[in-house]
């Protein structure tokens, strides 16, 4: 027998399906994603932590899990929507099913509901809260407790997914026969500021002959310094950038000593400490499929997306140029700073399963459009 779940928003809409993963209950701002595969990379990517992730595609679980695709040591998503759930595991890697593996992590989800009624109730109400439980199938209940989750932009999310320690990352790109390969490189030196740090970046940077530390958050300037890198990198993670106060007086500590590269939530806070403000789009912008112009170039890129906050590109200084935008609503994609070597991307160039169009950011240098 299957056991009946409920997934309640905070708007009163309720959907009724079957427990995936864990039993139990969890609650989060409710987003969906448009990829067709790679769903163990969205799992366990910490931009998602706080967050109930829906998958649009269809039929979710073809391809089992494994020990490799995975974006961090854990599963970070706050609970799983998908509409159905294969029955047959067909991959070669896979070392257990999908059920298996959320059940593993103590994860809470729902499958058997209209996926696409609950994406279009967000694209039309934006933003919204959801639980999903499996021990209270009252409604009413349910969606009250939807309504008293806090802001995600009142949480500091950062903290509860950043290293607490420096530790350094030597595996670099995936090979069809070798798995990822290690590689000890000497220079130049990345300082991976890790606000939530998906492993493909660092794979990509290794993979480009860099030599990676990985540096908590809040980590002194000084300590910093003593590393002497060769530049400062902010990567991507979860939350309102806003309250990453710490990271973006980071970023102001080092421009004009050091070049600067930011990524996704990297991207906002360089932004930020440049002068610029953020604000938060209606319904976020996850997945693979997303169009991005290079306006140097006019070169378009299908980029992978996972954010829910974006720059204002009116609210830059004029010694900042907007470099790429997003094609689907114009909203901005990509920065360079004219005086002082800064850079940053709000789409992830280092996507995994892809599209890997932008692959090759990692190898510019940081004045590159």
């Amino acid at each position: 027998m299957l056991k009946r779940a409920i997934l309640g928003l905070e708007d009163g809409t309720v959907f009724f399906g079957y427990s995936l993963g864990a039993e139990g209950e969890t609650g989060g701002e409710v987003v969906f994603n448009t990829s067709m595969t790679g769903y163990q990379e969205i799992l366990t990517d910490p931009s998602y932590k706080g967050q109930i992730v829906t998958m649009t595609y269809t039929q979710i679980g073809n391809c089992g899990v494994n020990d490799e695709d995975t974006e961090s040591s854990k599963v970070w998503v706050n609970g799983f929507v998908i509409k159905e759930l294969s029955p047959i595991v067909s991959n070669w890697r896979a070392k257990k099913d999908l059920d298996t593996y959320l059940k593993e992590y103590g994860i809470v989800g729902i499958r058997g509901i209209d996926t696409r009624a609950l994406v279009k109730r967000i694209r039309e109400r934006g933003v919204i809260r959801g639980v999903i439980s499996t021990t209270d199938l009252d409604p009413k209940s349910v969606v009250q407790k939807a309504r008293n989750i806090p802001d995600i932009s009142k949480q500091d999310l950062v903290s509860q997914v950043a290293t607490g320690e420096i530790y350094y990352w030597d595996i670099g790109d995936w090979d069809l026969y070798k798995g990822y390969r290690k590689r000890l490189n000497d220079r130049p030196l990345v300082a991976v500021i890790d606000f939530g740090v998906k492993f493909n970046i660092l794979r990509r940077f290794v993979g480009e002959g860099c030599r990676v530390a990985v540096l908590p958050p809040n980590l002194p300037f000084e300590e910093i310094e003593e590393l002497n890198p060769d530049g400062i990198f902010l990567s991507n993670g979860p939350g309102d950038p806003k309250n990453v106060v710490y990271g973006i007086e980071l970023a102001q500590h080092f421009f004009g000593k050091k070049p600067v590269m930011g990524i996704c939530l990297g991207h906002q806070i360089i932004g930020i400490a440049l002068g610029g403000r953020t604000y938060k789009l209606k319904f976020g912008h996850h997945g693979g499929n997303h169009p991005v112009k290079n306006l140097i170039t006019g070169e378009v890129e299908i980029t992978a997306q996972n954010h829910n906050f974006a720059l204002d590109p009116y609210s830059l200084p004029k010694e900042v140029e907007v470099t790429h935008i997003n094609l689907l609503d114009n909203t901005l994609e990509g920065i360079i700073h004219t005086k002082i070597p800064v850079m940053s991307v709000q789409y992830h160039p280092e996507a995994s399963p892809g599209p890997h169009d932008s692959y090759f950011r990692f190898a510019c240098s940081s004045n590159s459009r």
